[in-house]
C-alpha cells in the first residue's frame, strides 16, 4: 500500500501514511477544506416540504 500523500511505502505506525509528516499534511487538508465529502441530495430540491418546517401563522 502506498502513502496517499507522497506514494512511498506505508509505515505500520502511521498507516495509511508513511510518516507523521504525511499524516499531518492530510489532516491539514481536511481542516482547511481542501477535502470535502459531497452532501446528499436535499429533500427541498425535489419539491417536497417537511410539514414541521411550514409556518402555520401562529406565533411561537
Amino acid at each position: 500500500m502506498a502513502c496517499p500523500i507522497c506514494d512511498r511505502p506505508t509505515d505500520k505506525a502511521f498507516r495509511p501514511f508513511c510518516s507523521k509528516r504525511c499524516a499531518d499534511v492530510d489532516l491539514g487538508k481536511w481542516l482547511t477544506g481542501s477535502y470535502a465529502i459531497p452532501a446528499g441530495r436535499d429533500d427541498a430540491e425535489d419539491g417536497e416540504t417537511d410539514p414541521a418546517d411550514e409556518d402555520d401563522g401562529k406565533l411561537h
